[in-house]
């Protein structure tokens, strides 16, 4: 029986014994844990300084003191050396750090290092007003003296759709930087990323866009349209180098058109050129287009259609026209058939001294006439002219005359037209070798009011 009595006592001692050590134990973990939750962990830190051990109470005042140097780096080097400035934490700071600390707890407190970052609740106006103005305008300044990223585009060389190559730059990406530096932790130092303005890539959608559009240009076709026919102008084969404004408008930069223009105004004008005329003796005769006749501006035509062109028009009509009218005009523009000439025209042999008037390609009148002396080479002059302008009566004026005639209707700039000369007796054919005009027709003053009211201003006059 003795021993079962010491077992008994045993086993209550060993109860005690667990007991305490439990209690122990509690105490111990209790201990720790409202450390834990009173104090910072080893190798803790909160923006970069150290508050190990340290209280809400002991932190808020460490990270109070602790100075900003607010230099700004990108990658390794230093860009920016701001104003030493303090942190802004205040006593509305203390329950973030509470809240803080009460995140650090584990049931096993370790001394792996802790990193915390907090912000203020009050705004660091020189952090994030001042130094962030300064930063933009740094970045801004170090741009200016580098190499800007080149883009690829698209644009027409030689006839052909090209895509330059991108280049990279060494610009700052001014905007991504200024938004990593308003995400950065309010740290001491501040180190940034390097960001880099990219170019527009080849493959980018801009750039393909950009070929599509060409693709459309130089498919392109212009109906250009002179008297009654029409010419296709097409880009492709008109177009050497071209390429996009600021505005992504084209920008014709050299082109073929002026020889274009050229080609067509040599193939249909009619000023200055020699043009078959069939004579009322039913001769077949090469007579030069002088006052009377038309031609394209080519440099405003050119300019025209380029212009066209560049602004997506499909079809255009020659507009400029030029001459050797007072003005610069030219006539005839309107008319196709007969050589440019007509069918309504007033003719003049020289070698037959006759004259005919020709209504929609009816003959109304016939007559003798005088024309220009030849002895003193003032011959009427050949070519194709028109009426200027008709007078009735008109004083003819010169260096040693002055004569009134009843009808006057001049066809050059020189002063020479039809006029009645009743001061006239030798009406013969052959006058005009010896005792001809001053250059003008002179027709029977019978005759020269159905020749006035026959012909009308800017009717051709053919003399051959």
């Amino acid at each position: 029986m003795p021993p079962q009595k010491i077992s008994t006592r045993w086993f209550r001692n060993w109860k005690v014994i667990v007991a305490a050590i439990i209690l122990f134990i509690v105490l111990i973990i209790s201990a720790i844990s409202m450390y834990q939750l009173t104090h910072f962990s080893s190798n803790t830190s909160i923006n970069n300084i150290d508050v190990s051990g340290l209280t809400a109470d002991q932190t808020l005042a460490t990270l109070q003191s602790a100075s900003l140097t607010n230099h700004i780096y990108i990658g390794e080097e230093l860009i920016l050396e701001g104003t030493e400035s303090e942190m802004s934490f205040t006593e509305e700071d203390l329950p973030e750090i509470k809240k803080t600390m009460k995140n650090q707890w584990s049931l096993f407190p370790s001394s792996k290092e802790k990193k915390y970052y907090l912000q203020p609740g009050s705004e660091d106006q020189y952090r994030s007003e001042d130094l962030r103005n300064e930063l933009e305008q740094t970045l801004i300044s170090i741009n200016q003296h580098s190499q800007a990223p080149i883009d690829a585009y698209a644009h027409v060389e030689n006839g052909e759709i090209t895509i330059s190559e991108s280049i990279d730059g060494e610009q700052y990406d001014v905007s991504s930087l200024l938004e990593a530096y308003d995400q950065h932790e309010y740290t001491s130092e501040i180190h940034l990323q390097p960001m880099y303005l990219q170019p527009i890539k080849e493959d980018n959608e801009i750039v393909q866009s950009q070929v599509k559009k060409w693709q459309d240009f130089l498919s392109h076709t212009i109906e250009y349209q002179i008297q009654d026919q029409t010419y296709p102008l097409e880009a492709k084969e008109l177009i050497i180098n071209a390429s996009f404004s600021e505005e992504m408008d084209i920008v014709i930069d050299s082109d073929t058109i002026k020889e274009k223009i050229t080609d067509i105004n040599d193939s249909k004008s009619t000023l200055e050129k020699d043009l078959t005329f069939k004579t009322t003796s039913d001769s077949t005769i090469s007579v030069k287009g002088q006052g009377y006749g038309w031609a394209l501006d080519v440099e405003k035509e050119a300019a025209m259609i380029k212009e066209a062109f560049q602004n997506g028009d499909r079809s255009i009509s020659a507009s400029h026209i030029i001459g050797n009218g007072w003005n610069g005009e030219g006539y005839g523009y309107d008319v196709t058939s007969n050589a440019g000439i007509g069918t309504t025209y007033a003719e003049v042999s020289i070698a037959e001294q006759k004259m005919w008037i020709y209504k929609e390609g009816q003959l109304v009148l016939t007559t003798n006439v005088v024309t220009g002396d030849r002895s003193t080479q003032q011959d009427t002059l050949t070519g194709v002219w028109y009426i200027l302008y008709k007078r009735t009566p008109y004083t003819l004026t010169g260096e040693d005359y002055s004569i009134d005639v009843n009808y006057w209707a001049p066809f050059t700039n020189s002063g020479q037209g039809f006029h009645d000369a009743a001061w006239r007796s030798n009406w013969s054919s052959n006058a005009y070798l010896n005792a001809g005009s001053n250059g003008c027709v002179n027709v029977p003053p019978e005759i020269m009011k159905k020749v006035y009211d026959y012909l009308e201003i800017y009717d051709p006059v053919v003399i051959y």
